[in-house]
Formats: C-alpha cells, sequence, structure tokens
C-alpha cells in the first residue's frame, strides 16, 4: 500500500512541478499581458494544486491536522490565483496596453446598453 502512495504522490509532484515550469515558461515566452496572465492563473493554479495534493498523499493521517492545513492552502490558492489574474488583465485592458492582435475589443457591457450587439468594425456608442 505505501509503494502506491508513494507512486501517486511522485505523479501528483512531478505533474505539478511540469504546470508551475509551463507557467514560467508562459510567463517568459507569451507576447502581452493577457496571454502572460491566463497563462499564471490557470497552469500555475493546477500546479500548486497538484502539488498540495502530492503533499497531502506523502504526509497521510497524521494527529498534526497537515491535511485541514493542505486543504486550506488549496482552497486560498484556487480563490487568490485566478482572481489576482483577473483583475491583472482587468487593469491591463483599461489602461489599453498593447495587445498582440491589435483588433478591436468588443466590449459586451456597452453592446448591452446601446440595444444589442455590435459588429467590430462599428464605432463605440457615443457617451461611452
Amino acid at each position: 500500500m505505501a509503494l502506491i502512495v508513494d507512486i501517486l504522490s511522485a505523479t501528483c509532484l512531478l505533474g505539478g512541478a511540469f504546470f508551475v515550469l509551463a507557467a514560467a515558461i508562459g510567463i517568459v515566452r507569451l507576447p502581452d499581458v493577457l496571454c502572460r496572465s491566463h497563462a499564471l492563473a490557470k497552469a500555475m493554479t493546477f500546479g500548486i494544486s497538484l502539488m498540495l495534493a502530492g503533499l497531502w498523499l506523502q504526509l497521510g493521517h497524521d494527529e498534526g491536522g497537515s491535511g485541514l492545513k493542505i486543504a486550506l492552502a488549496v482552497f486560498f490558492q484556487l480563490l487568490t490565483i485566478p482572481v489576482s489574474s483577473h483583475l491583472l488583465a482587468l487593469m491591463a485592458w483599461k489602461q489599453n496596453l498593447p495587445r498582440w492582435r491589435h483588433g478591436p475589443v468588443l466590449d459586451h457591457r456597452r453592446a448591452a446598453d446601446a440595444g444589442g450587439p455590435r459588429k467590430e468594425s462599428e464605432p463605440p456608442p457615443a457617451g461611452g
């Protein structure tokens, strides 16, 4: 039984390390802030969660309550990493930072206020 737990733990740790490495490569290689924040949010969240799951498997059932601490750590990672990535992307969008593809952004909120969807080639409604 210990061998199976060790194999599962090692698989989770290596898989998590792979996703963290993929997130780091994505931050370095991707062209703009929006793409980088996407790579960070998805891969880093999944990678850290896998690594903490591997740690939980390796520690097993001890009296110190490590399972609860690891579950809380996973919960807060799942809560904070995507939110911070979204806020970073929102800030970049509001600052009108240059994007990789220079096409117009269809703002669905403005389209709903103007009475329906508009084509990307149309200018935004006045006053918005």
